[in-house]
Order: C-alpha cells, then structure tokens, then sequence
C-alpha cells in the first residue's frame, strides 16, 4: 500500500503540475472561455487510463496460465521501459517544461481549432496516466493484494489532486526540485523491482530459461532445482523462504521497498543489480550536471503559480 501511494503520489502530481501551468496560463491570457476544451482532454486521458486497466485486468481470465504469464512479463517490461523514460525525461525537461506547455498552447489557440486544446490536455495528462496505470497494474500482480494495492494508489492520486490544488492556491510551498529527485530515486528501485517479476512471469511461460523449465540444473540425487552457485545461471540464486514466508507482511514490505522476493532466480537477481547499476549511475549524473542560470525574475513573475517552482 505505501510503495503504491507514492507512485500515485508522484504521478498524480505531474499530472496535476501540468495541468496547473495549463489552466493558470490560460487565466492570464483571459482565455478561460477555451477551459473546457482542455478539461475534455484531461477527461478522454483519465479514461483511456481507465480503460487500459480494466482490459488488463479482466481480459486475462480467458487465457491459459502461460499466456497469462507472458503477457504480464512483456507488460510488465513496458512498464518498466516507459517508467525509466519518464524519470529521464522529467531530469532532462522539468526546467523548461513550462515554456514548453505554453508553447502548446500558443500553437492551438493560433489554430482556433476546437480539438486543439482537447489534443493539448490530452498528451499532457495521457504519458503519466497510461505509465501509472500499467506501472500499478504490474505491481498488483506481482503482490497478489490488489484491493491493499489500488487503494494505495487512489489515496496517492488523492494528495496529489490535494497538494496540486494547495500549490496552484499558494496556500503551501514544496521544493518540487527535492521531491522529484527523491520519488525519481525510489522509482529506480521500484522498476528494478518490477522487472525482476517480469523475469519471473516470462521464466514460468517458458520464455525464458529458467527453473520452470527443462533447462532447470538439478540435484541429480533428489531431482530439486538447485539453490546457489550450483545453480547459475538458470536455477535459484537463494530461498529464503523458510526464513521468511513468501506470504508474510516482511516479505510484502520488502518486495514493495526493493524487489525483493524470498525466493529469486538467477536471471532476476542479475537483472536487478544491472538495472539499478546502470540506470541508477546514468540518473547520478545528469543530478550532478550544472543547472542553467535561473531566468530574470520579472518573467517568472508574471506566472503567478507556485507549481511552477522547481519544475520551469
């Protein structure tokens, strides 16, 4: 419930940033008139959202226990492609991402068009609604709680609707710059986390080799898959489960936090490490890079919107 809370948390806020920058110039342009359009296309994303998930969800029951566990690891590693582009993305675009909406919205009021708006609301709030809903719907199937899963995610979308509106009130400040980098950390580890149970899901349909699978190293003697250095690199790297019960509120907080599972394989652990590695150093270095000078105080003064601090 926690791990998916904050990833409502965050997403939701992008979402409701963006919306904010929108609406708030729209305001100082008098053009409230136009509102509506956007707001059309903020709804069509909410239900594309929606729509995704339910055939997610109840499209699978038709399908055999291998189809089901391939698709959701090839889901799940969209998930945790789009994810990482969006973490980057955010890094690389959340100082200019203001001018960059406004520019959106010049170009479909200089159309005069009604679906041009709607467009612009739409794109805005489909990236974040598409990524959280295929990011929840991985973690779901992985945790095997899903009503504790998707009520973590309504109260994150929750805040952030809350905290969007306090900001665009002026009623609270955030260092959005130190919220972002932080949730942007966890989301790392979280996508590590999901990619390890696509490697499972994908291990179990046989995509993959793995202990489910013919290419299982066994015990000669007793005929048990492996657990070890004996069993690289398509058997158990540990199993921990006598330790800790793969049902257990442990194991749900860690497989939350971490990815971690009680029991993994080799290919999944592998994938862990070099995800976090990898992903992990490229995201350590573009924080360190030196941020442009700030822009001359009379032209952020004339947006009078909190939510643009940390972000344009």
């Amino acid at each position: 419930m926690l791990a998916t809370f904050l990833i409502g948390l965050r997403e939701g806020l992008e979402a409701a940033l963006v919306v904010g920058i929108l609406v708030a110039y729209l305001t100082r342009l008098g053009r409230r008139d136009v509102l509506p359009r956007l707001w059309t296309g903020v709804a069509l994303a909410i239900g594309l959202a929606l729509a995704i998930g339910a055939v997610l969800t109840f499209g699978a029951y038709t399908l055999t226990f291998e189809a089901q566990e391939l698709i959701g690891g090839l889901l799940s590693l969209f998930a945790v492609a789009m994810v990482t582009w969006m973490i980057f993305w955010m890094q690389r675009t959340a100082r200019t991402l203001k001018a960059t909406l406004e520019g959106g919205i010049d170009r479909a009021l200089a159309t005069g068009g009604l679906w041009a708006l709607v467009v612009v609301g739409f794109v805005s709030v489909a990236r974040e609604g598409i990524e959280t809903t295929l990011l929840l719907w991985s973690m779901v199937q992985s945790f095997g709680d899903a009503p504790a899963a998707l009520a973590g995610a309504l109260l994150g979308l929750a805040a952030a609707v809350l905290v969007g509106w306090l900001l665009a009130r002026g009623m609270v400040r955030l260092d959005l710059r130190r919220f972002f980098t932080w949730t942007g950390a966890f989301l790392i580890v979280v996508a590590a986390g999901v990619l390890a149970y696509a490697i499972h899901d994908l291990q179990e349909a046989g995509a993959l080799p793995g202990p489910f699978t013919a290419a299982a190293p066994v015990d000669p003697t007793t005929g048990a898959v492996l657990v070890g250095w004996a069993a690289f690199p398509f058997g158990f790297a540990f199993d921990l489960s006598a330790a800790i019960p793969p049902g257990g509120p442990l194991a749900a907080v860690l497989q939350a936090t971490v990815g971690f599972m009680p029991r993994m394989t080799w290919l999944q652990v592998v994938a862990w490490v070099a995800y976090v590695g990898v992903v992990g150093a490229l995201w350590i270095r573009g924080q360190r890079r030196p941020r442009p000078t700030a822009r001359p105080a009379s032209t952020e003064a004339s947006v009078p919107v909190p939510t643009t601090q940390g972000v344009s």
